[in-house]
């Protein structure tokens, strides 16, 4: 499933403008009774979309919505590889599909995931045009072993972008999490299809929480934040998604030149765990020390008795104590 059948894009398309429509009015637009009305609603309500109904007045969305529109992303990101999609089971997984048929850049966007996934197998909760789903492709030439430190590129990338979009105080958390006053609103998934001794391809999966509809957030098992409540005026996704592919266009090929070096005192500035005592969790055991920042690789300094151990992402997780 890829996307809506056209009645279920006619219903969200009137519903989109956050005002009531009549029951007659909706089955009139779609041709059908209004008893099956209501089945059309509960359809939307169940990828997520928050609509009620009053009686007398009839249905409508709790907030409006603004639909991501491929045409005006591919205009301000000066890039005409992006491809927004209505329904997938994973943006990610929709660009590894077509390696090696695809160029630097190949960026993918849907409103809804079906299967999104974050890091060590994790669901992420993807109501329909709520957040931010987003893919991008980039193959190094270079090839895997110089990538250790590319979620942490990608995290400096990300705030680089919600700074620009007007959003201040986000966080980095090592290796893949962005925070607000602790509490997560964005996330990092790199995937990678590579052979020793070649080019690495690899798939740039960023979920960011733009609006977070109440049901949804009864599912979500951790300390949260979305844009919305961070600020005044109404995040735009369609720039938002421009901003992030123009970041990700600048530093990829700088990174892929000079590594992570010029950017660790950004990752230094950004964070939010910088000097505070933590566990360090691994398969096996439990390593508590204070957190010294990073390498140029983008391995974790932990000091423990006055000594420094390193640590790389994988299965490892860090905790505040």
């Amino acid at each position: 499933m890829s996307e809506l059948n056209k009645q279920g894009n006619k219903l969200l398309k009137l519903l989109a403008d956050g005002e009531f429509h009549s029951g007659e009015k909706i089955g009139e637009l779609l041709g059908v009774s209004r008893t099956s009305v209501n089945n059309y609603i509960k359809g939307l309500q169940e990828i997520g979309l928050d609509i009620y109904k009053v009686t007398g007045r009839g249905y409508q969305m709790a907030n409006p919505i603004e639909l991501l529109d491929e045409k005006i992303i591919r205009v301000l990101s000066h890039n005409k590889l992006v491809n927004v999609e209505q329904i997938l089971n994973s943006t990610n997984q929709w660009l590894l599909d077509k390696i090696p048929n695809i160029s630097n850049g190949q960026t993918c966007i849907a409103e809804y995931q079906l299967a999104g996934r974050g890091r060590r197998g994790r669901t992420w909760v993807s109501p329909f045009a709520s957040h931010l789903y987003f893919s991008y492709y980039w193959r190094f030439e270079s090839g895997i072993d110089k990538l250790s430190g590319l979620s942490l590129l990608v995290g400096i990338a990300t705030v680089n972008a919600l700074e620009k979009s007007g959003i201040q105080g986000v966080a980095l958390k090592w290796p893949n999490d962005l925070y607000y006053q602790g509490k997560k609103l964005a996330g990092i998934l790199i995937e990678l299809n590579a052979q020793a001794n070649e080019a690495c391809h690899t798939v740039i999966g960023i979920g960011i929480n733009v609006r977070m509809p109440p049901e949804q957030a009864k599912l979500i098992d951790q300390p949260w934040v979305d844009l919305s409540s961070l600020s005044t005026q109404k995040v735009d996704r369609n720039r938002l998604s421009a901003t992030l592919i123009s970041e990700l266009q600048t530093l990829l090929p700088e990174y892929e030149k000079t590594g992570l070096k010029p950017h660790l005192q950004r990752w230094f500035d950004l964070d939010c765990f910088l000097d505070k005592p933590v566990n360090v969790l691994l398969a096996d055991k439990n390593r508590a020390g204070i957190c010294r920042g990073i390498d140029e690789s983008g391995a974790l300094l932990l000091e423990i008795d006055s000594k420094i151990e390193t640590y790389l992402g994988g299965e490892v997780s860090l905790r505040l104590r």
